[in-house]
């Protein structure tokens, strides 16, 4: 029987409108909670309204400072955050924000591996080079945030297998896991190859091979 962990509770609710650089706007819901098994700053984005019966669709997003804020294009956190919430918004569902920022290992250690990935190291290889996980993330306050806002059964929108086999061990019921769109730039291919090789992320490694500006093609 998969673990069931320790319930945690909604603590505030807040409207927020969203506005995104590109000139797309939606208007949020954001969900704090009380008892989250790892202490962390969790917060639930509600978007949109599920049909009813529908599967809501839901994203896991570790937070990356580089990425959604600066803009970084050494990774796709940006552009999957943003396409998160579009996509989210048009079926109903939740972004959980989780704070997990390189995956897990936090913000200055990570920019201590990109410091090794100049010097030719890949992202694992950079963070096994450190004495870090390749990835150190939990998804047990995920769960507890989900059951906190009444969803059990969902669809994970994710490239990472890891997000939905954990789920699944914590007793939440991932009925399809739905690829997220390809964004590469000339400074993220590596990084995302890696990502398919070494952790089997559902990405085409054929179209991994673009180095010509952002371009956001959707995985069937």
């Amino acid at each position: 029987m998969p673990d069931t962990p320790a319930a945690a509770t909604p603590r505030a609710r807040v409207r927020v409108p969203l506005r995104f650089q590109d000139g797309y706007s939606v208007d949020a819901e954001l969900v704090t909670f009380h008892g989250l098994t790892d202490g962390q700053e969790h917060v639930a984005v509600v978007l949109g309204e599920p049909a009813p019966g529908a599967t809501p669709l839901v994203r896991l997003h570790s937070e990356c400072l580089t990425g959604d804020v600066f803009g970084s294009a050494r990774c796709d956190c940006g552009p999957q955050l943003r396409e998160a919430v579009e996509r989210i918004a048009g079926t109903g569902g939740v972004l959980l924000y989780l704070r997990q920022e390189g995956r897990g290992i936090g913000l200055y250690n990570k920019l201590d591996a990109y410091a090794l990935q100049d010097q030719g190291l890949d992202t694992y290889e950079a963070n096994a080079a450190l004495g870090l996980p390749e990835d150190g993330r939990d998804y047990t306050a995920a769960a507890q945030m989900l059951r906190a806002l009444g969803i059990t059964s969902l669809d994970l929108l994710s490239n990472n297998p890891d997000k939905a086999d954990q789920l699944r061990g914590l007793g939440i019921d991932v009925q399809d896991r739905v690829p997220t769109g390809v964004f590469t730039t000339p400074h993220n291919v590596r990084y995302l190859r890696a990502k398919v090789l070494q952790t089997q992320h559902t990405l085409p490694l054929a179209d991994l091979t673009g180095l010509s500006g952002l371009t956001g093609l959707n995985v069937g």
